[in-house]
This record gives structure tokens, sequence and C-alpha cells, in this order.
């Protein structure tokens, strides 16, 4: 695979503006920053744990609340994640991982078919986070499928802590995409489908 799987996604609205670039091929390094303390220690470990290079820049509506930032900041990073992987030539396409946390066990499984779709099968014990409001989180991954045209299983098996919860959540997805994205040398010239195609719109194929 000679092409460099890179994209920088900026979106502006009345209510945020954000930017984006990603690496699917990087080492995980990370420059986030999107004025909610959390929500940033989330995508930092998005990007760790999935070998992702991610840097995000967000300024928000945040004096209303946090939605519009959470919620957009999904949608910028699964455009980018879309946009690097291009035609999705040579990827393994599917990936599944089960992450424990101190008392909490949480899995994701997912696959890059084009045809995004959220199931969310996580309960949060706290209504908050501090002063974030636990049900955001949903929002995230709902706006991340979708413009990343994933179909996306996320489900807390069990867990106590919230703060736990969520991060297993989050290092669940990262560990599933790193599988999903890598390239497969023994199909590295071919598209995952016997349709021939994946994704080449959030439609799908």
């Amino acid at each position: 695979m000679t092409d460099q799987r890179t994209a920088t996604i900026e979106r502006v609205t009345k209510e945020t503006r954000i930017r984006a670039a990603v690496n699917l091929d990087g080492s995980g390094t990370y420059d986030v920053s999107t004025g909610i303390g959390f929500l940033d220690h989330m995508l930092e470990q998005l990007s760790r744990h999935s070998l992702i290079d991610l840097s995000l820049e967000a300024e928000g509506d945040l004096h209303i609340d946090f939605h519009h930032t959470t919620e957009d900041s999904g949608y910028v990073v699964g455009e980018a994640v879309r946009q690097a992987l291009g035609a999705r030539t040579g990827i393994t396409r599917y990936g599944a991982a089960r992450i424990p946390m101190d008392e909490t066990l949480s899995e994701v499984a997912l696959d890059i078919s084009g045809r995004p779709y959220l199931v969310w099968a996580v309960k949060m014990p706290q209504a908050k986070l501090g002063d974030m409001d636990s049900e955001l989180f949903k929002e995230w991954f709902q706006a991340f499928a979708q413009s990343a045209g994933i179909t996306l299983h996320v489900r807390n098996i069990y867990g106590e802590n919230t703060h736990h919860i969520v991060e297993s959540c989050y290092k669940a997805l990262a560990r599933a995409l790193r599988q999903a994205i890598t390239i497969d040398t023994r199909a590295a010239d071919s598209v995952p489908s016997t349709k021939g195609s994946l994704g080449g719109a959030i439609s799908g194929a």
C-alpha cells in the first residue's frame, strides 16, 4: 500500500468550528483540544490505542452546553477516517475488542461497511461525569459511526464506575478500529466485499 492514508476535515457551523487531521498509519500521537477535558481524554485514548495519529481543535458554544461540541467532534473525526480510508482497498474491514478496566468490561464490534449504524447497549450509572452529561457519549459514537460509514456495536457487559465504562468503550473502539483498518497483506489489492466496492458514499454499498 503506497498511498498515504491521511485526511484533514474542517466543519464550521453557527455552533462549532472544528478542524481535524488523521493519519491511519501513524503511531498514536495526538494533539486534541475541544474545551471539554474528559472528551479530550477519550479522544487521546482513541488515538493512542488505535495508532491513528489525531490532531483536533474545536471551538464550540460551551456556554450553552457540551452537546454540539461533542456531537460535531464525532462527525469530524468520523469523516476524516472515512476520507483517509479512500476506496478501502486491502483493509481487514472487521474488528472486535473486549476491554477490561478494573471492575468494568466493555466490547465493540464493527464493520467498515459503508452502511452507518449504531447499536448502543451501554447504561451509565451516573448522569454526569464532572460537568459533562453522560448521555452525550452515545451522541459522539452515533455521529462517528454515521460520518465514518461504519456499522458499530458497543456494549458494556458489566461495570459500576461511569468513568471506567466510558473509557473502556473508547478503548474498545480504538482496538477494534485498529484491526479493521489494517491492510490484509493477502488481499492488499482488493476490496473486501463481493460487491467490489465499500463505502464510496455514506449511504454504503
